[in-house]
């Protein structure tokens, strides 16, 4: 199925994964809108491009709202919603790790994905169709010590709010996939509790592995539903 003509909204779309995939879909024929804390670095990122952006905290249900009616005027509609929006801390243990920060990355992760799914479902119920594909991780499949407590609940929360929509809206003809990444050479490394070497960053997945991969998900008929997919570098360390 094309994808000429189609718009997509890509949450976290300034840098890594999120990026890839903007740039993947706008070459698939999308219209393409990116939205990221930081309106500098989505500047930059739509600079050369046809990519319309928009600042917002997704953790900030005022902020996604605001977003949600500026794509709704600027699109006209969504017809798929990437969430690739996403943090980690540096304090992954659960005697590290402080209250605040595991409340900082299950807004982010967790609650922004909601924030997200919960705006843009109405239009898509009330067209029968609609694709919304949320970027996990691993540790939204096995709690690693990798990815830290607050992100590994973080991420089977994502996970669990994805099947849960899945199930109760398929019958109204929307599709939600989720996507559960292994290492990526993205700048959420820079918040690993160790520095990761160059040589670690070209072994791991690179951003760009992931566009193709959700355009041809993005471009199954209606009637084709993938509900989740792990992509992983070929080794990873867990630990």
């Amino acid at each position: 199925m094309s994808l000429q003509g189609k718009t997509a909204l890509v949450t976290g779309g300034a840098t890594g994964i999120g990026l890839a995939i903007a740039r993947a879909l706008a070459g698939a024929g999308c219209r393409v809108a990116i939205a990221g804390r930081r309106e500098e670095k989505l500047r930059e990122a739509a600079a050369g491009t046809a990519f319309l952006f928009h600042p917002v905290d997704v953790a900030c249900r005022d902020s996604v709202n605001a977003l949600f009616a500026w794509c709704t005027q600027e699109l006209g509609r969504i017809d798929i919603l990437i969430n690739a929006a996403g943090v980690n801390i540096k304090n992954r243990t659960m005697a590290a790790m402080r209250p605040e920060q595991w409340d900082d990355v299950m807004a982010a992760n967790a609650t922004g994905a909601y924030n997200c799914m919960y705006a843009v479902l109405p239009q898509m119920r009330e067209r029968r169709d609609g694709l919304i594909v949320n970027i996990s991780s691993v540790s939204g499949k096995r709690a690693y010590a990798l990815g830290g407590v607050a992100y590994v609940a973080s991420k089977f929360a994502m996970a669990g709010l994805s099947n849960a929509v899945a199930n109760e809206d398929g019958k109204n003809g929307i599709r939600v996939t989720t996507i559960y990444p292994g290492e990526v050479n993205t700048p959420i490394l820079e918040n690993r509790p160790s520095p990761v070497s160059d040589e670690h960053r070209t072994a791991i997945l690179q951003p760009e592995d992931f566009g193709d991969l959700i355009v041809t998900i993005c471009s199954l008929p209606p009637r084709a539903h993938i509900p989740e997919l792990i992509l992983k570098p070929t080794f990873q360390e867990y630990v």
